[in-house]
């Protein structure tokens, strides 16, 4: 369980991290896309943190679900 656990922050902790990176990265960008959804538009964001924040989503959830399929430690 605490193998799990740790794994699960350390995931969680680099995700934030490369967010980090990404957001302070993204600010000198001039090219800007709005996404169309269904319901209305978000707000102009440059197509590298468009890219990269569905990177980091990747990557918590394929932490996320290593963790989750880990199998149980026999003692």
């Amino acid at each position: 369980m605490l193998l799990r656990l740790r794994l699960l922050l350390i995931t969680l902790g680099g995700s934030v991290a490369l967010l980090v990176v990404l957001c302070l990265g993204a600010q000198n960008l001039s090219e800007r896309y709005r996404l169309k959804l269904g319901v209305g538009m978000t707000a102009p964001l440059p197509a590298g943190f468009i890219v990269g924040v569905s990177t980091v989503l990747g990557v918590i959830s394929g932490g996320s679900l290593a963790v989750v399929l880990m199998p149980n430690s026999q003692r």
